[in-house]
C-alpha cells in the first residue's frame, strides 16, 4: 500500500484527479488495477487517501520541531522557516493542494480524518503565539488561523508561482542565494507582523 500511495501521489500531483490513471499507477507499482481497487475501492478514494497522507506527513514533521523548548520568537522563526523549506522541498504537496482547490475542496470534504490532521498545526502556532503575548514579545489580538494562512500563503507562492514569477521578472529563483534570501524575507515579514 505504501508503494501505491507514493506512486499515486506523484501521479495525482502531476496530472490531477481527472488526468491520473489507475493503469499507470498499477504498472509503476507492479501490481494490478484490481489490487488497487481492493485496497482503496475507487480512484477517488485513493486520491482522498493521498491527500490525507500528504497532510499527515507535514503535520507529523511539525510536531518534531519541539517548538515548546524554544523562546517564542525563536519558535516562530523555526516554524515559519520549516514551512518555507517544506513547501519548497515538496512541490507535489503544493500541486495536490492546488488540484484540490480546483475541485473546491470536494474530496477533502469527504475525508473523515482531514480536520483532525490539521488541528495540531493551529494548536502549535497558537501555543507559540500565546507564549509570546504572555512574555510581551508578540502583540495581542491576532488570530492563529489567520496567521497560519499568511504563513502558508507566503510559503506556497514560492512553489505554485515559481515558473511564472521567474519568467516574468527574469529572476533566478533557484540559486542558493535567492532561496536563502527569500526564506529570510518571509521569516522576517511574519515575525515583524507578530512582534510587539
Amino acid at each position: 500500500m505504501a508503494d501505491i500511495l507514493e506512486v499515486a501521489t506523484a501521479e495525482f500531483a502531476a496530472k490531477g484527479l481527472a488526468g491520473a490513471r489507475i493503469d499507470e499507477i498499477a504498472a509503476a507499482t507492479r501490481t494490478s488495477k484490481r489490487m488497487i481497487y481492493y485496497y482503496f475501492e475507487s480512484k477517488e478514494k485513493l486520491y482522498i487517501r493521498v491527500l490525507e497522507q500528504a497532510y499527515q506527513r507535514i503535520r507529523r514533521i511539525e510536531t518534531e520541531l519541539h517548538l515548546e523548548d524554544l523562546p517564542p520568537e525563536a519558535a516562530l522563526r523555526t516554524l515559519v522557516g520549516f514551512t518555507v523549506d517544506y513547501q519548497r522541498s515538496n512541490p507535489d504537496f503544493i500541486r495536490l493542494v492546488m488540484n484540490e482547490n480546483i475541485h473546491h475542496g470536494e474530496y477533502l470534504a469527504q475525508s473523515q480524518a482531514i480536520q483532525a490532521l490539521n488541528v495540531p498545526a493551529i494548536t502549535t502556532l497558537e501555543q507559540v503565539y500565546r507564549r509570546g503575548v504572555v512574555d510581551g514579545v508578540f502583540r495581542a489580538g491576532l488570530d492563529p488561523v489567520d496567521l497560519h494562512q499568511s504563513i502558508s500563503a507566503l510559503s506556497v507562492f514560492n512553489v505554485s508561482n515559481h515558473a511564472t514569477f521567474s519568467l516574468i521578472f527574469k529572476r533566478d529563483l533557484d540559486s542558493a542565494a535567492a532561496v536563502a534570501a527569500r526564506r529570510e524575507s518571509i521569516v522576517e515579514m511574519v515575525v515583524r507582523f507578530v512582534r510587539r
